[in-house]
């Protein structure tokens, strides 16, 4: 199945957290659609003022052509970036999957993790990538 891994990839740590879930997705038979992958900085440069307009379009690309999205949801508040994929995703019937391995609280409601938007928005939350391969193992909406 062909996965759009969404999430924030701007520090070292990110990508390297990114390398390795994309690594295990690969390895458990995926196709994988990173955006770290879709565009270089030499492109983006070369581009100019009109980036921004084509990283999006380049990312919408990649969503519509998965079946489902993995989001890393992260930090005191999920990145802008990913909160849009996500809410992309949603609204195209995609289904989301989100990670969120950070332990701090910054739900909307009594017992949410996320803002209410996000976490209403998934079909599955987990706390690890071991809890998410059983998450995607065991959805119906992946087969």
């Amino acid at each position: 199945m062909r996965i759009y891994q969404a999430g924030p990839l701007f520090s070292e740590a990110e990508r390297e957290w990114h390398k390795a879930l994309k690594a295990r997705l690969l390895t458990a038979g995926h196709e994988v659609i990173w955006p770290g992958d879709l565009i270089t900085q030499e492109e983006i440069a070369e581009w100019g003022d009109e980036a921004p307009a084509r990283i999006l379009q380049r990312d919408l690309e990649g969503i519509i052509s998965c079946k489902a999205v993995v989001a890393l949801l992260d930090g005191p508040q999920v990145d802008d970036g990913t909160a849009f994929e996500i809410g992309y995703a949603y609204a195209k019937g995609i289904p989301v999957f989100g990670v969120r391995t950070d332990f701090r609280v910054c739900g909307d409601t009594p017992k949410g993790s996320l803002n209410a938007m996000i976490e209403g928005s998934l079909r599955g939350l987990a706390r690890s990538r071991t809890e998410l391969f059983a998450i995607l193992m065991t959805s119906g909406d992946l087969s």
